[in-house]
């Protein structure tokens, strides 16, 4: 009987299209780039600039003493005071690393929020070295100039008749001294700050 010899072909399985492919999982918004160690360490070595820079004027500016020296009509004595005001080269000193002082809390800060927010500001930040390199200038010459008058104080110089002092103004000069080694370490950490700014724009640098 054809009737019963006669089969169906099978039918092709159907399947919707969410079952031929996974739903994909939402791509996640690329993550800003991780924050650089030289970053933390500009912060870092800004943030020291600024407090040795600050400890240095304050040392200077609080280097008054007040002595009982013997005046041209023997055997009388007077008091006498010696600070920084008295000399030209302190008060450039002080001037300056006021400056220098100022400048560093400014760029620790703008660094440290470049390091929270590495994309917010990275042209600026990357146009510090050209005013690290000058307050290097203005640091050094005022660190060159204050150790200057200071040996003169502490040695003095016989071939002129310059007498030293030191050895009556005893806290003054200690003072003087602390002073220009402090700002000897803020010229260091410029330094320092120069080189780190030089290595971190050469990695910027296509190759």
């Amino acid at each position: 009987m054809a009737s019963e010899n006669y089969k169906t072909a099978p039918q092709p399985e159907t399947t919707t299209s969410w079952e031929k492919e996974p739903a994909r999982p939402p791509v996640a918004p690329p993550r800003p780039p991780p924050a650089s160690h030289l970053a933390l360490v500009d912060v870092v070595l800004r943030f020291l600039l600024f407090a040795s820079a600050l400890v240095a004027v304050l040392v200077m500016v609080t280097s008054k003493q007040t002595e009982i020296v013997p005046i041209p009509f023997y055997p009388y004595r007077a008091p006498a005071s010696a600070k920084f005001t008295h000399s030209p080269a302190f008060i450039y000193f002080v001037a300056a690393l006021s400056v220098v002082g100022f400048y560093g809390i400014i760029t620790s800060l703008i660094s440290l929020f470049s390091l929270l927010r590495p994309r917010s500001c990275p042209k600026v930040v990357s146009h510090f070295i050209i005013f690290d390199v000058l307050f290097l200038g203005v640091v050094a010459a005022a660190t060159g100039t204050a150790g200057g008058v200071a040996y003169i104080g502490l040695k003095g110089n016989s071939h002129v008749g310059w007498r030293k002092i030191c050895n009556v103004y005893g806290d003054f000069c200690r003072h003087i001294g602390a002073s220009v080694a402090v700002s000897l370490f803020a010229s260091v950490v410029l330094v320092l700050l120069v080189l780190f700014s030089i290595r971190s724009l050469t990695k910027k640098i296509p190759k």
